[in-house]
C-alpha cells in the first residue's frame, strides 16, 4: 500500500452520520464508505427514511455489510442512548460522529421572527444537530479511552449574517464556537473536534430558496446574489465535500488536526473578509 492510500485508508473506521438521509450528510457517509469504512447512518425516518438511504448506499458503493440504519430523534437525549446501543450491536464501537443534522424552518424580519419557530431551529441545529450526540458519545469514548474525530456541520452563517434568517445564523454560529470549545476540552482524551463549512449547494431545503425553474436553471434573486459573490461563478456540487471528509476522518492524515472548521465554498468567504 502506497502512502498515499495509508493516509486515506478507512478500512479500519467505523462511523455514525446523523441526518444520513440528507443530501450533504449522505455524500459525506458516501465518501466514508469509498475509502472502505462501515457507516452507521442515523435519521428520525420522516421525509427521508433511513433504510432508502442505506439500500442505495449499499448499492451505489458496493457496501452490502457494511452501511447499517437507526431510526432515531437526536434531540431526545434517552434515544441517542438507545441508538448508540444500537449502532454497538450491529457494528461495533464508532470512533468518528459526522453530526449532520441541522436545517432551517424560518424567514422572516427580525421584528416579524416567530419566536416559537427560532427556538426549533436553534434546538434542531445546536441540541439535536451537535450537544446531545457529542455529549453521548464523548462519554462513551472517555470511558473506553477511545480516540475519535467529531466532524460537525457549520455554515457560511456561522461566519457573517445572512438576511432573514437569524435563528439559522444564530445556530450554527454556536456550532462553530462548540467546535472550539469540544476541541480544547477533548484533546486530552485524544478526541479531535473540527467542522466543514458548506458554501451554496442545492438540497432538500434550500432548492425553492434558490433556483426559481428547474427547466431553464433561472435563479431566483437570492441564488443570482450568491453566485454574484462566489468566485467560482457556480453552487457546490455535494461530492466536492468528500475530500474534506475523508481528511477530518483519517487519523493518519489529520492526526493533529482540531478545533478548526474548514470552508467549502468556492471562495463565498472572500466577500466578505
Amino acid at each position: 500500500m502506497s502512502n498515499k492510500e495509508r493516509l486515506f485508508d478507512l478500512d479500519s473506521v467505523k462511523a455514525v452520520v446523523t441526518g444520513g438521509a440528507g443530501v450533504i450528510p449522505g455524500a459525506q457517509a458516501e465518501a466514508l464508505l469509498e475509502a472502505g469504512a462501515e457507516v452507521c447512518l442515523w435519521g428520525r425516518g420522516t421525509g427521508h427514511p433511513v433504510q432508502e438511504a442505506v439500500d442505495r448506499l449499499a448499492d451505489s458503493c458496493d457496501a452490502a455489510g457494511r452501511v447499517y440504519g437507526v431510526t432515531v430523534d437526536t434531540g431526545d437525549e434517552a434515544a441517542v442512548e438507545r441508538a448508540l446501543d444500537e449502532t454497538l450491536a450491529q457494528m461495533g464501537p464508532p470512533t468518528v460522529l459526522i453530526n449532520g443534522v441541522g436545517g432551517n424552518r424560518t424567514k422572516a424580519a427580525f421584528p416579524e421572527t416567530d419566536v416559537a419557530l427560532f427556538e426549533q431551529v436553534l434546538v434542531m441545529n445546536v441540541m439535536a444537530g451537535l450537544v446531545i450526540p457529542t455529549k453521548i458519545f464523548s462519554r462513551y469514548w472517555i470511558e473506553n479511552k477511545l480516540k475519535a474525530s467529531i466532524i460537525n456541520i457549520a455554515s457560511m452563517a456561522s461566519y457573517i449574517p445572512l438576511s432573514g434568517v437569524s435563528a439559522y445564523g444564530a445556530a450554527k454560529a454556536a456550532v462553530m464556537n462548540l467546535t472550539l470549545a469540544n476541541a480544547r476540552e477533548f484533546a486530552g482524551h485524544g478526541i479531535r473536534v473540527n467542522g466543514i463549512a458548506p458554501g451554496f449547494f442545492i438540497g432538500h431545503q434550500n432548492r425553492a430558496l434558490l433556483i426559481k425553474d428547474e427547466n431553464t436553471g433561472e435563479l431566483t434573486d437570492r441564488g443570482t446574489a450568491i453566485i454574484e459573490h462566489t468566485p467560482f461563478g457556480r453552487f457546490g456540487d455535494v461530492t466536492e465535500i468528500k475530500g474534506t471528509t475523508v481528511y477530518l476522518a483519517s487519523d493518519k492524515a489529520s492526526g493533529f488536526v482540531t478545533g478548526v472548521t474548514i470552508p467549502i465554498d468556492g471562495g463565498y468567504l472572500t466577500y466578505n473578509v
